[in-house]
């Protein structure tokens, strides 16, 4: 499959280091805008929908994590980027981790948050099965309560209503169709191969991709460093934004004139 143009917005000085940003399944961009005033202060940040995602095209399926990573090469090379810094979290930290381990030339620093190497595929392709028959805006309700916990989810209805509304949103079929891309999944023998300086986050209570998950990630990338955000779920970057907009920050100034 040809990439596609995926639909993206930049923030932040246009001559500074890149640093892109990709969604969460069944997420767009927006779930990226507590972290992006920090970043721009400093980065070109750049968020973007996955395909089947938010305004980007939903292409006829079946597609793979490497179609979605010819998308964000494609990007890049829109944006001028020779390389740029990478963050991802659940299909976003599965795409960036393969884009990192395929185009090593192109991630300088890497952050996979709330991600997995290799999830457990029944879940993911029931789902896509149950999104070509009802459609998505069923499933939003269970999918969202793992994205936040519990307690957190009470107390902010509004942000429950717009993640629910993000996952209604989501092409039907390019919905299933990712779900299909990370129930095939493996990337266990490219972790190895990752060069990029990696930083891995897990939410301590994620249900979804639980702590195991980013854990074998950690242990597999050479010098990986692992974050545990406590409490959080799927989704720690809502719920604890200065924990992990401030991981990311320390993480990425790091790279510093090798930007």
């Amino acid at each position: 499959m040809s990439a596609v143009e995926v639909s993206y917005t930049e923030d932040g000085p246009a001559d500074a280091p890149v640093v892109l940003l990709s969604n969460s399944l069944g997420a767009t961009r927006g779930m990226w805008d507590p972290q992006v005033p920090a970043l721009a202060e400093r980065y070109r940040v750049v968020t973007y929908d996955t395909r089947g995602h938010g305004e980007s095209p939903a292409p006829a399926g079946p597609y793979t994590v490497d179609d979605l990573v010819d998308d964000v090469v494609a990007l890049l090379d829109r944006l001028g980027a020779r390389t740029a810094h990478v963050a991802g979290l659940s299909l976003g930290g599965m795409t960036a981790m393969r884009l990192a381990a395929r185009e090593p030339s192109r991630v300088d620093r890497l952050v996979l948050l709330a991600t997995s190497a290799k999830p457990d595929p029944q879940g993911f392709l029931d789902r896509a099965v149950q999104a070509r028959s009802g459609g998505t805006a069923p499933l939003a309700p269970t999918i969202v309560s793992r994205w936040l916990t519990p307690a957190y989810a009470a107390g902010h209805p509004d942000l429950v209503a717009r993640l629910e509304a993000m996952i209604a949103g989501a092409d039907d079929e390019g919905y299933a169709s990712c779900c299909e891309a990370v129930g095939h999944f493996d990337a266990r023998e490219d972790l190895a191969r990752i060069s990029a300086r990696t930083l891995v986050v897990s939410g301590a209570e994620d249900p979804a991709l639980p702590p195991p998950h980013q854990q074998l990630i950690a242990d597999g990338i050479p010098g990986a460093t692992l974050v545990s955000i406590s409490p959080g779920a799927h989704l720690p970057n809502l719920e604890r934004p200065l924990e992990v907009t401030g991981a990311l920050l320390a993480h990425l100034d790091a790279a510093g004139s090798h930007a």
